[in-house]
């Protein structure tokens, strides 16, 4: 990883997801109206956030789980209920306090249990956090460079003991033209720049890192509706 690049861009979506764009996505990861090209991010996230939970066991009881990058907490809350015990790490204090309320308002409903998940703000690749069974990454390496995004896997990796899932933003042409549209959207439906990148290209960096040496590629699957793409990837344990 290079650490220049890496805080630089670490500091820019830390600016945009707790300041410019944090009443957006306190809309887009609830039940409220949004615009119809949010509306299908949304289904897109849902999606996708279904296929991680339904690649680790339905019973999650005494599982520890990392969900970095947790933004509203959507997945963790979503875990807890499983059973798992969650950390939550994002680098927005705006979303990560947005979470502690939404799984406060869990708890309240019954839906979840106290201290299931335990809200941080923070790097989410900080070794300092762990140790967990299952590690997950959800659209939060998407917005870097490759090699700093393969250094983050390999973060993600040491922390996990027998499952990290991370997505990708995958390079497709009609992703790329997608991106380019996106320049005409409306400032309020649009996001920080995103690193697509081929799944092949991913593997063979994955494949040359030597901190992976240790790790293989497992399921992959890619979520594609309408303004939302992204690919899903298991990487387990050799």
């Amino acid at each position: 990883m290079t650490q220049t690049s890496y805080q630089q861009r670490r500091s820019q979506l830390a600016e945009y997801f707790d300041r410019t764009a944090a009443t957006a996505w306190q809309r887009l990861t609830s039940d409220a109206p949004v615009s119809r090209i949010r509306a299908t991010v949304r289904e897109g996230r849902a999606q996708m956030r279904e296929t991680l939970l339904d690649w680790m066991p339905a019973d999650l009881t005494g599982r520890r789980l990392l969900d970095a990058g947790c933004g509203t907490g959507m997945l963790s809350v979503e875990a807890a209920r499983r059973g798992a015990e969650v950390v939550a790490v994002d680098i927005s204090p705006t979303l990560v306090d947005l979470g502690r309320q939404r799984h406060a308002e869990a708890v309240e409903a019954g839906h979840a249990k106290p201290g299931a998940v335990d809200f941080r703000v923070g790097d989410m690749t900080d070794q300092e956090l762990g140790t967990f069974d299952h590690v997950v990454a959800m659209d939060s390496i998407i917005h870097y460079k490759p090699d700093d995004m393969v250094a983050m896997i390999a973060n993600l990796a040491a922390m996990a003991e027998r499952q990290l899932l991370v997505t990708f933003a995958p390079r497709t042409l009609p992703l790329t033209l997608m991106h380019l549209s996106g320049q005409l959207f409306p400032r309020g439906d649009k996001s920080p720049a995103i690193e697509p990148i081929r799944e092949t290209k991913l593997k063979k960096l994955m494949a040359r890192a030597p901190r992976l040496q240790g790790w293989q590629p497992g399921r992959t699957q890619r979520i594609g509706h309408f303004f939302y793409t992204s690919q899903a990837l298991e990487v387990l344990p050799r």
